[in-house]
C-alpha cells in the first residue's frame, strides 16, 4: 500500500495519559495511521512519491474538533462590521459613522457580534444608535446570533411597522405603543428582515465558506461537528468535497423546529448517514430555548426583567415526543439548551425516550449555561453528553457579574456559570467548542479559556469562577477523545493509534505545558486531515 505522507522527529502526544508515546514518527496510508516507529524504520517505508516531513521536535496531537460551529451561517454572519471589539456605545456609534460614510447610496450595512453590554443600562434598540444611522437600511446582529437590530429604513423596507405572531418563541419587540423598537429576537422575526435585504450571490457564499474553513484548517482544527444544515448549506459541503477543497471533517445535525410534523421528522431520519467523503449527516439539532442576554432562555423563575419564563417550543411536550420518535429510530439528538428549565427538560425528554437498560444514540446537550446542583449527575445516568463553549464565559461575562447575563440571572444563578468542573467530576463527557460564529473559532482559544476562564481580551482581569477550570489535558480530551466519543468514532478517531484517521494537530510545543494564557498564541506548524495536509507553516 502506497504510503503518501510520513512525519519524522516528532514528539506523539496521547491525549489519554498525557505521555508521549515511544515512538518518533508516523506513517499514513488511505488517509489512516498505518504505521507507527522510530525515525529509521518509518522512513523506509517512504518512496519518491511520499511527502516526508521533518517535524524538529514538533508535538503531534489527535486532530482538534471544534464540538459546536456554524461554518455555513458564520461565513455569512461575519461578512460586513465587525462590532464585537466595541464596549460601548461611544465606539459601537464611531464604528458605525466609518461603515457609513464608505456605503453607497442606498446599500445595506451589515453588522455582527454587537455586546448588549455595550449599552449598558439603556434598552437595547435602535433609537440608541440615532441618527447614526437616519436613513441607512441596517441589520445588527448580536453576539449571541439568537437578536439583531435593524435600523427604521430596514424596517420601513422589510414592511415591518408592528408586532407579529410565531410559531416559535420570536418576538419583533414594540414599544408600549406598538412600534418596533428594531430588536428583533430569535429567527423568525429577524427573518423578516434580512428577506428585504440583498442576497449575496452562490460564488459569493461560496467563497466565504472556503475562506472561513481554510482559517480554521490553518488554526489546527481538522473536525466540526456543524450544528445546522440550512439553507444550501448541504449543497456547499457536497461541493468543496468534490472539488478536495474541504479542510475539515464535518459531522452535520440539521435543525428540528417547533411544528415538524410526521412527514418532517421522517424526512430527518431518512436524511442520516448521507453525505460524501468528509462530512455526514449524523444527528438533528434542536432549540430548547434562546439565550439569557436577550430574555429568551428558558429558566425556571424568570430572569431580573420578568423574562426568559417560557421553552422555544410553545407546547414542550412537543419537543419531547420529537426526541422519543428520534431515538427510537438510532437518531442522536443536540439540544441547544441555556437556562435551568431547559437543561433539566432535555434531560427529561431523553430520561422518557430510554427503555430499562438500554443506552441507545449518544444525545447531547448544548451551552448549559446555569444549572443547579440536582441536575449534574443525570448527564452521567442518562449518557447525555455536555457540549460546553467556554469561551462564552470568557468574553461574555465578568467575574463581578457586572455583566448584562449575570444582572439578568442574580447571584445565586451567575454562581453556576458554565459549569465544566462539576459536570466532569459528574462522570459526565464534556465535549468543548466555540459556536462559531459567537465567538472565535481557534482551538487553542477555546482550550485556553476551559483553563483560564478570563476574558481573552484583557488576561489581567479575574476568572469568573476560577473552580470551574479543566485541566490541561481535559482540554485537550474536550477537543479530541471526547469528541470523538460523541460523534460515535472512538474507535477511528481522537488518538494516535495503528488504523485510527490520519487526522493530525502539529504544534511547536506541548499544549500541556504551556500556559493557559499563552497558549492561543502557540504556532500551529501542520495540519493534516485524511492524510493530506491542509496547513504548513513556511517553518517546515
Amino acid at each position: 500500500m502506497r504510503t503518501p505522507l510520513v512525519l519524522l522527529s516528532a514528539r506523539l502526544l496521547d491525549p489519554v495519559t498525557g505521555e508521549f508515546l515511544p515512538e518518533t514518527a508516523l506513517a499514513v496510508s488511505a488517509g489512516r495511521i498505518s504505521a507507527l516507529g522510530d525515525d529509521r524504520r518509518i522512513r523506509a517505508l517512504a518512496d519518491s512519491s511520499t511527502t516526508v516531513v521533518d517535524l524538529k521536535g514538533a508535538v503531534v496531537t489527535p486532530g482538534l474538533v471544534d464540538g459546536h460551529l456554524h461554518p455555513v451561517s458564520g461565513a455569512e454572519l461575519t461578512h460586513g462590521l465587525d462590532l464585537s471589539g466595541c464596549t460601548d456605545l461611544a465606539q459601537v456609534r464611531e464604528a458605525l459613522a466609518g461603515a457609513v460614510r464608505n456605503l453607497a447610496p442606498g446599500a445595506w450595512l451589515h453588522g455582527w457580534g454587537l455586546d448588549p453590554n455595550a449599552f449598558g443600562d439603556r434598552p437595547v434598540e435602535a433609537a440608541a444608535l440615532a441618527p447614526v444611522l437616519d436613513g441607512v437600511p441596517a441589520l445588527l446582529q448580536l453576539f449571541d446570533a439568537h437578536s439583531m437590530l435593524a435600523s427604521p429604513r430596514a424596517l420601513e423596507l422589510a414592511g415591518v411597522d408592528g408586532p407579529r405572531t410565531f410559531d416559535q418563541a420570536a418576538e419583533v419587540v414594540c414599544d408600549d405603543k406598538g412600534r418596533p423598537t428594531g430588536l428583533l429576537l430569535e429567527d423568525a422575526a429577524c427573518e423578516l428582515v434580512e428577506r428585504a435585504a440583498p442576497q449575496p450571490t452562490r460564488e459569493e457564499r461560496r467563497a466565504r465558506f472556503a475562506a472561513a474553513l481554510r482559517g480554521m484548517a490553518a488554526a489546527g482544527l481538522t473536525g466540526g461537528h456543524a450544528m445546522d444544515a440550512n439553507g444550501d448549506s448541504v449543497a456547499l459541503y457536497s461541493d468543496l468535497d468534490a472539488a478536495g477543497e474541504l479542510p475539515l471533517r464535518l459531522r452535520v445535525a440539521p435543525w428540528c423546529q417547533p411544528g415538524t410534523d410526521a412527514d418532517g421528522l421522517r424526512a430527518l431520519i431518512e436524511q442520516q448517514g448521507t453525505g460524501g467523503a468528509l462530512w455526514r449527516t449524523n444527528g438533528v439539532k434542536l432549540f430548547m430555548d434562546g439565550t439569557i442576554d436577550n430574555g429568551t432562555a428558558w429558566l425556571e423563575r424568570p430572569d431580573c426583567h420578568g423574562e426568559s419564563a417560557h421553552a422555544f417550543w410553545p407546547d414542550p411536550e412537543a419537543y419531547t415526543a420529537a426526541v422519543g420518535e428520534l431515538h427510537r429510530a438510532g437518531v442522536p439528538t443536540a439540544t441547544h439548551a441555556i437556562g435551568d428549565a431547559a437543561v433539566r427538560h432535555a434531560l427529561d425528554a431523553v430520561e422518557k425516550a430510554r427503555t430499562a437498560g438500554e443506552r441507545g444514540p449518544r444525545h447531547r446537550i448544548e451551552h448549559i449555561e446555569t444549572v443547579p446542583d440536582d441536575t449534574l449527575s443525570r448527564f452521567a445516568e442518562l449518557g447525555v453528553i455536555a457540549s460546553m463553549q467556554p469561551t462564552h464565559c470568557c468574553d461574555f461575562t465578568r467575574a463581578d457579574h457586572t455583566d448584562n447575563w449575570s444582572r439578568r440571572l442574580g447571584e445565586e444563578r451567575a454562581s453556576r456559570a458554565w459549569r465544566c468542573r462539576d459536570l466532569r467530576d459528574s462522570g459526565a463527557t464534556v465535549v468543548l467548542g466555540s459556536d462559531w460564529p459567537i465567538a472565535p473559532y481557534p482551538p487553542l482559544g477555546v482550550m485556553a479559556g476551559a483553563r483560564h476562564r478570563r476574558p481573552s481580551r484583557d488576561l489581567t482581569q479575574p476568572p469568573h469562577r476560577p473552580e470551574q477550570a479543566l485541566t490541561a489535558l481535559e482540554a485537550l480530551q474536550g477537543m479530541t477523545v471526547d469528541a470523538a466519543y460523541a460523534a460515535g468514532e472512538e474507535h477511528e478517531a481522537g488518538r494516535i493509534a495503528v488504523g485510527f484517521r490520519a487526522d493530525l494537530t502539529v504544534l511547536a510545543d506541548n499544549p500541556l505545558t504551556t500556559a493557559a494564557i499563552d497558549l492561543p498564541d502557540l504556532p500551529v506548524l501542520l495540519t493534516v486531515l485524511d492524510g493530506r495536509p491542509t496547513h504548513r507553516d513556511a517553518s517546515l
